[in-house]
């Protein structure tokens, strides 16, 4: 679910998010994105840029060729990408020209592109319009990265890339066993809040279910909103606390089997308590009004004082700097354990690698593509972005000798707690109609037009739907 920030006022980040992921509320026409290739002029090959491989250039990239760029402007900017990764590129290319735009509506701007067979050469496939994975991947519209992640590494020849890489990092990228999306930044989901804040009412995280709720009587008790989400742009925010809850109550394989479009997977019972759990939250502590809000106005509300506890993922920090006070210093706390019995311990985070990241297959230098991500994984390309962006890399190690703010410093500490028992899912960026089912269902959920049951039978429904539709290519893990 990469999973995106957004920072304009009426579209949502990540994702993901997924995003996560990360993908959006608002309908697109990504779903039946690359229908429109078949018998177009996206059919017709075009000549592709290739150099000599040698051990400067392990992937054969034509050192003059042109490089075309196109990067999602959401909560992590351009910048990283214009004044970061492409100097590496063309310090090492120097006769080699980038172009380079960015957009906060992939889709709108790129599907005509790959329909008639004129791609760029790398995208940031992010934000609430991006492509629809699923269906690139059928089209065969995206270039496997096997020979990317087998290249000698930048800055040690005798590592391979995959080899610096955290483990899953290229699996999370992996569609029918090949690997075709980077997911470069590595997030830490949870609730977040201001440790100052905290600190001075005298709040401690809560770790149970029953401290929750206590918490939250408390906080409404002080005048100030206990919980809330923007329910117009970035439900997929609380949809995932929901799934996390959930994942606590039976185990990792739940989200396994939603991943994989096992029989009653949404109508199993560790995810309809959680629906009853979370359901509870939205009728006793949250703002009705929010529904009606995009992330950024919750999230200043957040920093006004007016919104104590807020889920999103560890870009957030980054995303809010212009707008947070001096020693807000956030921190995030994992889900709290809804049961005793729970099969995750109360430690256990929704982490995964995300913002998304691909190759054209069809473009016109493929193989600069390759060698664009392999310059974006080596030191000075993580060091570069982690400095601009205050967010985590999928690169191991990457943030060592950097000063880390206040909110990654909480975000490393919950990893580090969470080890082993870190859990995530595939399905938003394998089917886009699930995840924008389940947005919508979430608010309904949430500010009370349904309850559970019917939460998790729409649910149910809409996954039936998908896996007897043979059209749509299928995915598992």
């Amino acid at each position: 679910m990469s999973a995106t920030p957004d920072n304009t006022s009426d579209l949502t980040r990540r994702t993901v998010l997924r995003r996560a992921a990360t993908v959006g509320l608002l309908a697109t026409p990504a779903a039946g994105l690359l229908s429109a290739c078949v018998g177009s002029g996206g059919d017709e090959p075009q000549e592709q840029a290739e150099g000599e491989k040698t051990a400067e250039n392990p992937l054969g990239v034509d050192p003059k060729a042109p490089l075309e760029i196109v990067i999602f402007n959401g909560g992590y900017g351009e910048k990283y990408a214009t004044d970061v990764h492409e100097p590496l590129y063309k310090a090492k290319f120097p006769e080699a020209e980038i172009k380079h735009s960015a957009t906060q509506e992939i889709a709108t701007t790129l599907q005509p592109r790959f329909a008639g067979g004129n791609p760029p050469d790398f995208v940031n496939n992010s934000g609430t319009k991006f492509m629809d994975f699923g269906a690139l991947v059928q089209d065969g519209q995206m270039q496997d990265l096997t020979e990317l992640y087998d290249a000698p590494s930048v800055d040690d020849p005798s590592k391979k890339v995959r080899d610096t890489l955290i483990a899953g990092t290229v699996e999370q990228g992996v569609y029918n066993g090949k690997p075709y999306v980077l997911n470069y930044v590595f997030t830490v989901y949870g609730l977040w809040y201001s440790d100052k804040l905290f600190k001075e009412k005298g709040w401690a995280p809560p770790k149970s279910w029953a401290e929750f709720t206590a918490l939250l009587d408390t906080i409404k008790a002080a005048g100030i909103t206990p919980y809330s989400y923007a329910g117009k742009n970035a439900p997929y925010y609380q949809y995932l606390v929901i799934l996390s809850t959930a994942a606590k109550i039976g185990g990792a394989d739940v989200l396994k089997n939603i991943d994989n479009l096992q029989d009653g997977a949404w109508t199993a019972e560790p995810v309809r308590q959680a629906a009853e759990l979370w359901a509870e939250i939205g009728a006793k502590y949250m703002d009705k009004s929010h529904e009606g809000l995009i992330h950024t106005e919750v999230q200043l509300q957040q920093n006004q004082g007016k919104v104590a506890i807020y889920p999103s993922g560890s870009w957030l920090e980054a995303e809010q700097v212009q707008s947070t006070p001096d020693g807000f210093n956030y921190a995030v706390m994992p889900i709290p354990s809804a049961t005793s019995a729970d099969k995750l311990p109360a430690t256990a985070v929704f982490a995964a690698p995300g913002e998304p990241y691909f190759v054209s297959a069809k473009g016109k230098n493929p193989r600069g593509g390759m060698e664009y991500m392999r310059q974006m994984l080596s030191k000075a390309g993580t060091k570069g972005f982690i400095e601009l962006n205050k967010s985590l890399t999928a690169v191991a190690g990457s943030s060592d000798g950097i000063p880390l703010t206040p909110g990654l410093t909480s975000a490393s500490t919950a990893l580090s707690a969470s080890a082993q028992d870190a859990f995530n899912y595939r399905f938003p960026d394998w089917y886009k109609e699930l995840d924008t089912e389940l947005r919508t269902a979430t608010n309904s959920l949430m500010f009370g037009r349904e309850n559970a049951g019917q939460f998790v039978e729409r649910m149910q429904k809409k996954a039936d739907a998908i896996k007897s539709d043979s059209s749509i290519t299928k995915f598992s893990r």
